[in-house]
């Protein structure tokens, strides 16, 4: 894929992956999903639901990573319409932060108004066990590159976008809300980006506790970064999949996958909970 270019390249990007995607799928999203590492199933369950391959978009870049099944899920869930990223890229897999963001520019072209973004994380609370979901409070970016850097076009959003509240407080009272309703257990905390692909020393886990990180992953701020310029309001959600590296301990992806799959009854239901809550609050009108 090459990357998203300057004024005013992407944003004419932008437009012609939404025509794309609105000749497919004509009705407009209200939200936005990117669901990470084994965590793409929820799409599945959406009705009235149209699948497109990214390669099918324009502009759209392609991973490698097992648990990103890479396409695209437009349907109706719990009253909400809904354009869900079953997976996503990574800076990683050789991308920049404004070519991983892409994708979230286009959903919110199409859209939607609220951005749920999910991640599988490493935990960096020793009281939480791997399983635990965690609403994200706020983030640590430590990725080496920002998808805003470069030239910024008005139409997108501001030069300075303000971060101060970048997961919208009064969307994540409304999750907490919904998951006590409904017996969920969820935890609020920091997430903190590292650039992988490796998992974290012990060295590095401990500075990232020290900085005040809860969860710590490889992606999600780019996305985060890309919807607060565009006006769109985030609510982020990690599932601890694993315990951050600990001397003698060895962290794998087979791990990550393994815990995303036990807790994704779990996780599905706090989504349908989010839904639900945002229909009968009228965020979404």
């Amino acid at each position: 894929m090459s990357e998203p270019a300057g004024l005013p390249a992407l944003y004419d990007q932008i437009q012609a992956a939404a025509q794309v995607i609105r000749a497919r799928a004509p009705a407009t999203p209200q939200v936005g999903l990117i669901l990470g590492s084994g965590l793409g199933g929820f799409a599945d369950g959406l009705g009235d639901a149209t699948a497109i391959d990214y390669g099918d978009v324009p502009g759209f870049p392609r991973g490698h990573v097992a648990g990103h099944r890479g396409r695209l899920v437009l349907g109706e869930r719990g009253g909400a319409r809904c354009v869900a990223m079953q997976g996503r890229v990574h800076m990683y897999e050789g991308h920049s932060a404004a070519a991983v963001a892409f994708p979230a520019r286009v959903l919110i072209a199409l859209g939607a108004k609220v951005l749920i973004v999910t991640n599988a994380a490493g935990g960096l609370n020793p009281a939480w066990p791997a399983g635990t979901l965690m609403l994200i409070r706020d983030h640590i970016d430590l990725l080496r590159d920002q998808a805003l850097r470069g030239p910024n076009d008005e139409r997108l959003g501001p030069r300075f976008p303000d971060l101060s509240a970048a997961y919208a407080p009064e969307l994540r009272d409304r999750v907490k809300r919904a998951a006590a309703a409904a017996g969920i257990a969820l935890e609020e905390g920091v997430y903190a980006a590292m650039p992988g692909p490796a998992y974290e020393t012990p060295a590095e886990v401990k500075m990232l506790q020290i900085l005040g990180g809860d969860a710590v992953g490889m992606s999600t701020v780019p996305e985060v970064c890309v919807a607060r310029h565009m006006g769109a309001r985030v609510i982020g959600i990690s599932c601890i999949t694993n315990a951050a590296a600990a001397a003698g301990q060895v962290v794998s992806h087979d791990e990550v996958m393994q815990t995303a799959a036990r807790v994704r009854a779990t996780f599905e239901q706090l989504l349908d909970q989010i839904l639900g809550a945002l229909v009968a609050g009228g965020e979404l009108a």
